[in-house]
């Protein structure tokens, strides 16, 4: 007997579940937002970490003179020393 009602129990779980576990979420929903209130009008505004990131970039360049750089000419190395002389014996 006990096997039988096993059986029928596990054949009828996810009729059962769902209905509680939709329950047990739009609960918790409302009391969460219940709980924290309306959110704030800063929040909704909040600009993004990429936004934010380039606001940044861009107020530190407002100042320099971005016409005024550094000739390939003028620099010794304009790339990295252990990227060209990686394969190469230092010579003595």
């Amino acid at each position: 007997m006990w096997s039988v009602l096993w059986a029928a129990v596990r054949s009828k779980a996810p009729y059962v579940t769902f209905p509680v576990a939709f329950v047990v979420g739009l609960v918790g929903y409302h009391l969460e937002w219940f709980l924290r209130g309306d959110p704030s009008p800063s929040a909704e505004e909040e600009k993004s970490i990429s936004e934010q990131r380039e606001e940044r970039k861009l107020q530190e360049i407002a100042g320099k003179d971005l016409t005024k750089v550094v000739s390939l000419k003028d620099k010794l190395e304009f790339a990295p020393r252990a990227v060209l002389n990686r394969n190469r014996p230092e010579k003595s």
